[in-house]
C-alpha cells in the first residue's frame, strides 16, 4: 500500500510534464506561424500579413484545382510572395529545425555542451564536398546518374569524413576527450577551410569565387520550391529516428558507463548518429551554405525551457530553431536594405557572444576539462 502514493505521484508528474510540453509546442507553433507570416510580409516591398495568407491560399487552391476569387493584390506582389519569399522563408525554417536537431544529437553523442556542426568542422567538411562538386563536377561515371543529388551527396560525403576525423582525434586512451574534441574540430575546420579556398582559386570557373564567397557565409537567397522536398523529408525522418532513440540519447548525455549499464550499445548508436548528422548537415550546407552557431545556441535555450529529457528537447528545439533562423534571415534582408547580408553573419553575431558566455560558465569549463 505504501507504494501506491509514490506511483500516483509519478503518474501525476508525468501528466504535468506532458501538459507542459503540449503548452510549449502549441505556443511555439503559433509563434512560428506568426514569424513565417511577418518574415514574408517584411522587405523592400511591404505586403500586408492578410495578403500573404490570401495569396498563399489562392496559389494552393489553383494547384488543387479549387476555385477561389482573386484578391486585391498585384501580379508583382503575388510573384514576390509565392516565388521569392515563401520558399526562402520555408527553407530558413527547415534549416533552423535541422541544425537544431543536429546540435542536440551531437551534444548528446559526444557529451559536450559546446558541440555544434560548425564548431566541430562538420560544416567545413560539407563545404569541401559541395565546393568540389561545384568546381570539378561529380565523377564522370556518376554524373548522369546523380543529377540534382550530386551536390547534397558531395556535401554529405565531406561532412561524414570530417565527423569521423574529429571523432578519431578526440579519442585518447579509448575514451572521448572533450578538450581534444573542440581542439580537433577547430583544427579540422581550419584545414578544410584552406582546402575549400584552394579549390576555388584553382578552378577554371571564373565566377565560382564570388558565388562561393557568399555561399560559405550562409545564404538563403534564390531558394526554389523544388529544393524544399529533400530537406523536409530528411528532417522528418531524422526527427522520427531521434525520438525513437531518445532513451539512448538520454543515457549518452549522462555518461558512457551509465549508457552501457542501461543496455545502450554506445558504439552502434554513435555510428548511426554520425551518418544522420552528416546527412542532414551535408544537405543543408549544400542548399544554404554553412550557417554557424544554430546548433550550439538553440539546444541550450531549449533545455532552459523544458529540461534535458530528449523526448521534450527534440520537438521543442526543432520549433525554436525554425523561429530563430526565420528571424535571422529576415534581419539579414531588412537591416541594411537594399543591400542583403548573408544569414550566417547574423547567426555568428548572435552565436559568437553566446559561445564566449558559455566558456565562462562553470559547466562548460568542466566540459572542456578545465
Amino acid at each position: 500500500m505504501s507504494s501506491t502514493p509514490a506511483a500516483i505521484a509519478v503518474v501525476q508528474a508525468f501528466a504535468r510534464q506532458r501538459r507542459h510540453l503540449a503548452l510549449w509546442l502549441a505556443l511555439l507553433g503559433l509563434l512560428l506561424a506568426l514569424s513565417l507570416t511577418l518574415a514574408i510580409a517584411l522587405g523592400p516591398v511591404r505586403i500586408a500579413p492578410t495578403q500573404v495568407w490570401h495569396i498563399t491560399a489562392h496559389e494552393l487552391a489553383q494547384r488543387l484545382a479549387l476555385a477561389l476569387p482573386a484578391g486585391d493584390w498585384s501580379v508583382s506582389q503575388q510573384q514576390i510572395v509565392w516565388r521569392v519569399r515563401l520558399p526562402r522563408v520555408l527553407l530558413a525554417a527547415l534549416a533552423g529545425s535541422g541544425l537544431a536537431l543536429v546540435g542536440v544529437a551531437m551534444q548528446a553523442m559526444v557529451r559536450n555542451p559546446l558541440a555544434d556542426p560548425y564548431l566541430l568542422g562538420v560544416s567545413s567538411g560539407a563545404s569541401v564536398g559541395a565546393v568540389a562538386v561545384l568546381a570539378y563536377g561529380p565523377p564522370a561515371f556518376l554524373g548522369t546518374f546523380l543529377g540534382a543529388l550530386a551536390l547534397p551527396l558531395g556535401a554529405f560525403g565531406g561532412a561524414l569524413v570530417a565527423c569521423v576525423a574529429v571523432y578519431g582525434l578526440a579519442h585518447a586512451g579509448g575514451r572521448l576527450s572533450p578538450a581534444r574534441l573542440i581542439l580537433g574540430g577547430v583544427a579540422i575546420a581550419y584545414c578544410l577551410g584552406g582546402l575549400t579556398s584552394l579549390m576555388v582559386l584553382t578552378s577554371d570557373q571564373r565566377d565560382l569565387a564570388n558565388s562561393v564567397l557568399t555561399w560559405t557565409m550562409g545564404s538563403l537567397a534564390g531558394t526554389r520550391w523544388d529544393e524544399l522536398g529533400l530537406p523536409a523529408a530528411l528532417i522528418a525522418v531524422g526527427m522520427a529516428l531521434l525520438l525513437a532513440q531518445a532513451r539512448a540519447l538520454n543515457a549518452l548525455l549522462v555518461g558512457e558507463d551509465t549508457a552501457a549499464t542501461l543496455g545502450v550499445d554506445t558504439t552502434r548508436t554513435r555510428r548511426w548518429l554520425f551518418v544522420l548528422v552528416s546527412l542532414v548537415t551535408g544537405t543543408l550546407v549544400a542548399l544554404a551554405g554553412p550557417i554557424g552557431f544554430v546548433g550550439l545556441v538553440v539546444p541550450h535555450i531549449t533545455r532552459m525551457l523544458v529540461g534535458s529529457e530528449h523526448r521534450r528537447v527534440l520537438p521543442v528545439a526543432a520549433l525554436v530553431g525554425a523561429i530563430f533562423l526565420v528571424w535571422a534571415d529576415a534581419l539579414s534582408r531588412i537591416a541594411f536594405a537594399p543591400a542583403e547580408l548573408p544569414v550566417g553573419i547574423i547567426t555568428s553575431l548572435v552565436g559568437g557572444p553566446f559561445f564566449v558566455w558559455m566558456l565562462w560558465q562553470r559547466q562548460a569549463l568542466r566540459g572542456l576539462g578545465a
